[in-house]
C-alpha cells in the first residue's frame, strides 16, 4: 500500500518481505486455510519501512456498542471513498490514542491482533498492524492463520509471557453473519483480558470525532499469516509482528478448570456421545483440539468446525433457529420441545454449538433443550462437579444479565452465594470478577456468570466461553454417572434438568427478536412503554381475558458495586401476576449488537412450581403472556411487525 503526497515521519532502510500475501490467498479461496501445525520458527524477517502521517477527517458513527463497533463490511473496506475512506485506519488510530491516554500517555508496548475468520479478516489484520507499527507499538502478536476465538484471546492477554500484552484487538461481529454485504466488527480487550469499559469506548468515540491524521507505513508487503509459530517480521526498526500459537494459553486455562483425565475416561464410556456444531466459526478448531486431540473423541462428533469467511452461508448464532440441524439431530422441534417421533436412545447424549467467535454456546440433551438461563443455574447447583469451583468450596459470587431468568437467583439464595444482576454486556461481569485484582475489594472468585443470549463463563478469563460451558456440562454428566455401573443406563441431561425443576421450580423462558426494525419506530414503542406504564399508573391497566395482571413497571438501571459507576436505561420491565398468584415478567430492550436498524428484544419469563406442569413447551406456556404484552405495547401498530424474526 502506498500513500502519495504524504509526510514521511522517519527514514528507514527498506526491504520488502519475500513471503506471499495471505490476504490474496484469502480472497481467492472460498474457505480459510486450516490450522496446519507448521514447525516453530524464530528467524526475524527484516522489512523495515517508513512511517507516514496521513491527513484524514473524522468519520461519524464510530461509537462502539456493548461488544465493539459493528458495521457492514463494505463500510470497513472504505468502498465509499467520500464517506468511509480509511475507515479501519481512523478507528484504530482513535483506539490507539485512547489506549495511550489511559496508559499514562505512554504508548502501549504489546498487543494481540486476532479475528474470527470472517470476510475481510486477513486484510484488516494487515492494515491494523501497519497502524500499530506506525504508532510505535513494539510487539504485535498474531495467531497463526489470523484466527483465534475470543475466549482464547482473553486467555492469551492474561497469561502469555506473564500477562505482557496490554490489550487485544479482536476482529469479530460475534454471532452476526459474515461475507460480502454482511457484518464486520472490531472490539478492544484491556490488560486483564476484559472487554473495554464504557469510559474507554466513549473516549475512543470522542477521539474519533476530532481525528485529523493517522500513522501507518509507507510501503510494506503483507507478512505471511501462515508462517510457522515463532516467526517474526520487523515492520519498523522498533515494531515486530510475531506469529503465536493460538491454542497454548487457552488450553492451559481450561485444564486449570477441569479434570481432563476424568473427562477423557468418561468420553470413552459406552453410552456417551456428543455432537458439536462449530457453525464454521473460530471456535471449531478449538473444539477439535479439545474434543478430538485432548479427550480422544472421534472426528464424527464435529459439525461445521472449519472456519469460513462467510460461515458457510449460515448465521453463526447458536440458537434454536440458526442451529436448526443440530437441534433436529438432538430430537427437538424448532421451538425446542421434544420431537415425539425421535428415538431418544439413538440420539447423542450431549449437543452443543458455538457462535462465530466461539464465546457463545447452545446446550441440549437427547430430547431436551437447556435454556441458557437454566444452564447457568444448573452449573451453579452442580459446582461440585467442576474442579475450578470444587477446589475453592464453591463459587464465591455469581451474576446474570438482567434479561436472563431468575433461575440462578433461586439457586444462589439456597446456597448462600452472593448474586448480582447486571446490564447486558460481559464488561459488567468483568468488574465483579476483578474486584480484588483491580480494585482491592471483595474477592468473588471463583466466579460464575452468564447471559440469556447463550453466554456462560467464569473468572478463568474475562469473556464468555462456549467451550468452557460444554466442558462444564460434560463434567456434570461425568459426576452424575461416576457411580453408575457399566450395565446400567447412564444419567442423561434430561434427568438432571427435570430433577432440578422439581427441586427449585421451573422458570419458563424464551426470547422474541424483532430484527431490522426502523429505528424511529422502535424508539417510539419504547417511549410508549415508559410513558404509559413506567411513568403511568399500572393499577389503571385493565385485566384482559387471560387474567394476567400488570402489577409493576420499571426501567432497569445499575450502580456497579465495585467502582460505583452508573448505567441507566438498560431495559423496560413489565411485571405480571397470573390468576394463580405466580409471578411473570416481560422485558423490552433494544439490542446494541446489530450493524443496521434496530433489534427489539422481548424476554418472557413465567415461574411454575407444580412439577406436573413442567413438561409443557416454553413457547406454548408463554404464549398468553406474549400476546398480552405485545398488545399492551402496540407492537404491530407502531412497528408493523406481526411476528418475531426469531424465537429462542
Amino acid at each position: 500500500m502506498r500513500f502519495d503526497s504524504l509526510m514521511v515521519m522517519t527514514t528507514l532502510a527498506m526491504a520488502l518481505l519475500g513471503s506471499s500475501s495471505s490476504a490474496e490467498a484469502f480472497r481467492s479461496s472460498p474457505t480459510l486455510p486450516t490450522f496446519s501445525r507448521h514447525p516453530r520458527g524464530g528467524a526475524l524477517k527484516s522489512a523495515v519501512s517508513n512511517v507516514l502521517e496521513v491527513s484524514t477527517t473524522p468519520i461519524p458513527g464510530m461509537r462502539p456498542g456493548t461488544s465493539g463497533l459493528r458495521k457492514k463490511v463494505e463500510v470497513w473496506q472504505g468502498l465509499d471513498d467520500d464517506a468511509n475512506k480509511n475507515y479501519v485506519e481512523n478507528f484504530i488510530q482513535s483506539l490507539i490514542d485512547t489506549a495511550q491516554a489511559s496508559n499514562g500517555n505512554k504508548m502501549i508496548d504489546t498487543v494481540i491482533v486476532a479475528g474470527d475468520g470472517r470476510y475481510f479478516n486477513a486484510d484488516a489484520i494487515q492494515t491494523i498492524c501497519r497502524v500499530l507499527a506506525g504508532n510505535g507499538v513494539a510487539n504485535i502478536w498474531i495467531p497463526q492463520g489470523g484466527i483465534m476465538s475470543t475466549p482464547a484471546v482473553s486467555a492469551a492477554i492474561r497469561t502469555r509471557q506473564g500477562g505482557a500484552a496490554q490489550g487485544g484487538i479482536v476482529l469479530t461481529a460475534s454471532h452476526n453473519p459474515g461475507g460480502p454485504g454482511e457484518d464486520f466488527g472490531i472490539k478492544y480487550n484491556e490488560g486483564l483480558g476484559q472487554p473495554a469499559g464504557e469510559e474507554f469506548t466513549e473516549a475512543l468515540y470522542e477521539r474519533s470525532l476530532e481525528l485529523k491524521s493517522f500513522k501507518t507505513l509507507e510501503t510494506v508487503e503483507d507478512f505471511d499469516l501462515e508462517a510457522p509459530v515463532g516467526s517474526a517480521f520487523a515492520l519498523t526498526e522498533t515494531s515486530t509482528v510475531t506469529i503465536i500459537d493460538q491454542f497454548e494459553e487457552y488450553m492451559t486455562s481450561l485444564k486449570d478448570c477441569f479434570d481432563f483425565e476424568k473427562l477423557s475416561a468418561f468420553a470413552k464410556r459406552p453410552g456417551f456421545s456428543i455432537l458439536f456444531d462449530g457453525m464454521h466459526g473460530a471456535g471449531g478448531p478449538f473444539a477439535r483440539r479439545v474434543l478430538i486431540t485432548e479427550l480422544g473423541l472421534d472426528e464424527s462428533c464435529l459439525m461445521r468446525c472449519d472456519p469460513r469467511p462467510d460461515f458457510g452461508g449460515c448465521h453463526p448464532d447458536p440458537n434454536l433457529t440458526y442451529a436448526a440441524e443440530l437441534v433436529k439431530k438432538m430430537g427437538l422441534n424448532p421451538d425446542g420441545s421434544a420431537d415425539a417421533s425421535a428415538d431418544v436412545s439413538s440420539l447423542p447424549m450431549l449437543g452443543a454449538a458455538n457462535d462465530g467467535d466461539g464465546d457463545r454456546n447452545l446446550i441440549a440433551g437427547a430430547g431436551i433443550f437447556v435454556t441458557p438461563s437454566d444452564s447457568l443455574a444448573l452449573i451453579c447447583d452442580n459446582w461440585e462437579a467442576i474442579p475450578h469451583f470444587s477446589k475453592a468450596g464453591g463459587p464465591k459470587g455469581v451474576a446474570r444479565s438482567m434479561p436472563s431468568s431468575a433461575a440462578l437467583d433461586v439457586v444462589a439464595e439456597a446456597q448462600n452465594i452472593p448474586c448480582f444482576i447486571t446490564p447486558t454486556g460481559w464488561k459488567f461481569f468483568g468488574n465483579l470478577m476483578s474486584s480484588k485484582e483491580m480494585f482491592d475489594k471483595t474477592d468473588y472468585t471463583p466466579f460464575l456468570c452468564g447471559e440469556e443470549s447463550f453466554g456462560t463463563g467464569s473468572d478463568h478469563i474475562r469473556e464468555k466461553d462456549g467451550l468452557w460451558a460444554v466442558l462444564a456440562w460434560m463434567s456434570i454428566l461425568q459426576k452424575a454417572n461416576e457411580d453408575v455401573g457399566l450395565d446400567q443406563p447412564l444419567v442423561q441431561v434430561q434427568d438432571i434438568v427435570i430433577n432440578h425443576w422439581k427441586k427449585y421450580g421451573r422458570h419458563f423462558y424464551c426470547r422474541y427478536d424483532f430484527e431490522g426494525v426502523e429505528s424511529d419506530a422502535a424508539n417510539n414503542m419504547m417511549d410508549l412503554i415508559r410513558s404509559s406504564f413506567v411513568e403511568g399508573d399500572v393499577s389503571s391497566v385493565a385485566v384482559d381475558s387471560s387474567g394476567i395482571k400488570l402489577v409493576d413497571a420499571t426501567e432497569f438501571g445499575y450502580v456497579d458495586p465495585v467502582d460505583g459507576s452508573e448505567t441507566s436505561q438498560q431495559g423496560l420491565i413489565l411485571s405480571f401476576e397470573y390468576p394463580n398468584g405466580l409471578p411473570a415478567r416481560v422485558v423490552f430492550r433494544l439490542s446494541g449488537t446489530g450493524s443496521s436498524g434496530a433489534t427489539i428484544r422481548m424476554y418472557l419469563e413465567r415461574f411454575e412450581k407444580d412439577p406436573t406442569k413442567h413438561d409443557e413447551a416454553a413457547p406454548v406456556a408463554l404464549k398468553s403472556l406474549a400476546d398480552r404484552a405485545l398488545a399492551m405495547v402496540q407492537m404491530t401498530e407502531l412497528t408493523g411487525r406481526t411476528s418475531p424474526t426469531v424465537i429462542t
